[in-house]
């Protein structure tokens, strides 16, 4: 798969420029997420403009011989940053997927604006390891894709501990790949309220969330109105608290060595703290503390939070003319997450008045993930929209084409490996597919096995008192059938069982001697409906 890399991640003999001219340098290796995603057969084509030194969420801050970067969707529009040529080039299809960084917002507001998916990781699960920090204890690699399978790949591979990164946090197994594909039925979905949201004038934009929680309340959710004072409150501690030092560290020695190679507008927003104050630095660090503890008692009332992912679009000549406040604007909604320790993803939402897209993010507490994209992936389903700037829609994995059956088996299963199961990930990590859901013949009994911890059913023939027992058919590669054969327990084993259809494919059969303390359940016909029933 071909991705591109932000050009503040350095990818091995390629220089990294930050947008900076004269910053430029030629790393003589790859970043630690570059490196993986390399080593894991992906191909960098190369690098993408962004506002310089990340310091910006509009795509504008860019300087000869780059320029703004511009908007996938209209060149007289905002891309958004600071990650925006990253987004541009996966809305027009130039790659699969692109990594951004994500300090107040810029692995999100891009994702919005050119209508991708965006992947704001918790702090510390991607290593920032060759890629140079704006605010090194909030900064954060981040993920753009056309679609949430993607973003999820590409998220598993790259969430792993960095000993060359002391920010490195281990990703919990309870946020694995594993779980992918598992979905809360009836989430408590925060919003926030309505005089909390603010479009700086963008009707459209109020209309689009307006709509999007509809959506949500059709997916199941309950939906409640929360306040979120306190995050718009952490949110301008960014730019007008004591962490713009940390971007003035960064830079700190061209901005002494070579002040006018820096971009005017990002030179004015960090020079301001050179004379920080120490005092004011903890104060601030108090008072985020306050916060903190309030988003903590807000999650543990909801599952997550739906908020726009930026209130608007704006003109490139907009921002040339009032970059710092209109760059604000682009924030209001983004700059708390990394302060708070937050996750979140960014949804596409359809398209305001004026042909720009909108949308909405999902957010979370830290090491949330997948849940989170366990909950796009739903929103991917029932949306629909395009991909990018393509009038292409995904397909989902319902209508993925047929799996060639020349280098693969047909597995029926009934129990544990069932879709959602917990022993499905044998199937899915040996890369099977999901070919039907169907019923054996009416030759069969069915039963709950002693023991466990993972319960596990017993399908037995019988040829005069049987019943049609419910199954999924799974199609596995033939390389992997072996190791997925030989993970089998006693009793159980692989044998040929006869679907309704007259088929006979491989699938799970259990040896009579193992039905010592097993209940007959061949009444339910179903393994998921004698689960239920434990449950109830």
């Amino acid at each position: 798969m071909p991705f591109a890399i932000k050009d503040n991640i350095d990818l091995d003999g390629v220089p990294t420029t930050a947008a900076c001219p004269e910053f430029a340098h030629k790393p003589e290796r790859s970043a630690h997420v570059v490196q993986l995603l390399i080593d894991a057969g992906a191909i960098p084509l190369g690098k993408t403009n962004m506002d310089q030194f990340a310091t910006g969420l509009v795509g504008t801050r860019s300087p000869e011989p780059w320029g703004p970067c511009r908007n996938a969707f209209d060149p007289e529009t905002i891309s958004g940053g600071s990650s925006a040529g990253s987004a541009v080039a996966v809305a027009l299809g130039l790659v699969s997927f692109s990594l951004g960084t994500d300090t107040a917002g810029s692995g999100r507001v891009p994702a919005m604006l050119n209508n991708i998916y965006g992947l704001k990781p918790s702090r510390g699960l991607l290593s920032m390891s060759g890629v140079l920090p704006a605010c090194r204890t909030l900064d954060c690699p981040s993920v753009f894709a056309l679609c949430v399978p993607d973003a999820q790949l590409v998220f598993s591979l790259l969430a792993k501990s960095d000993a060359g990164d002391a920010y490195s946090r281990a990703n919990p197994m309870s946020n694995s790949h594993r779980f992918f594909g598992s979905t809360l039925d009836k989430p408590r979905v925060g919003i926030p309220r309505s005089d909390q949201l603010d479009f700086f004038g963008e009707e459209s934009g109020r209309q689009l969330f307006d709509r999007a929680i509809s959506n949500w309340q059709s997916l199941g959710a309950e939906v409640v109105e929360v306040d979120v004072d306190p995050l718009l409150r952490a949110a301008k501690l960014l730019y007008e608290g004591p962490w713009i030092a940390e971007r003035y560290a960064a830079l700190e020695t061209i901005l002494e060595q070579r002040p006018n190679a820096v971009h005017e507008v990002v030179r004015e927003i960090v020079e301001g703290a050179k004379n920080g104050d120490a005092v004011a630095a903890f104060k601030a660090e108090y008072q985020l503390q306050t916060y903190r503890a309030f988003a903590r008692g807000l999650f543990e009332q909801i599952d997550f939070l739906v908020s726009p992912t930026a209130p608007r679009s704006y003109l490139v000549r907009e921002l040339l003319e009032d970059p710092i406040t209109l760059n604000s604007n682009m924030g209001f909604y983004t700059n708390y997450m990394n302060l708070l320790d937050l996750c979140g993803v960014a949804v596409p939402a359809g398209f305001m008045s004026n042909g720009i897209p909108f949308g909405v993010s999902l957010i979370a507490p830290c090491f949330r993930e997948i849940s989170l994209l366990n909950q796009a992936l739903r929103w991917e389903h029932q949306q629909r929209l395009p991909m990018g700037a393509s009038d292409k829609v995904y397909r989902g994995d319902s209508e993925l084409p047929a799996v060639t059956t020349c280098d693969q088996v047909k597995v029926a299963v009934c129990g544990a490996h069932l879709s959602g199961m917990p022993l499905n990930w044998q199937l899915t990590e040996r890369g099977a597919a999901l070919v039907a859901e169907t019923e054996t013949s009416e030759n069969y009994r069915f039963y709950a096995l002693a023991g466990g911890p993972v319960k596990r059913p017993g399908l037995m023939r019988c040829e005069s008192n049987g019943c049609q027992i419910k199954v999924e058919v799974w199609s596995v590669p033939v390389a992997e059938f072996g190791a997925f054969v030989s993970a089998i327990p006693h009793p159980l084993g692989i044998g040929k069982l006869e679907l309704l259809s007259g088929e006979w494919v491989s699938g799970f059969i259990c040896e009579e001697a193992g039905l010592a303390g097993a209940e007959d359940i061949s009444e339910l016909r179903s393994w998921r409906s004698y689960i239920e029933g434990l449950s109830s």
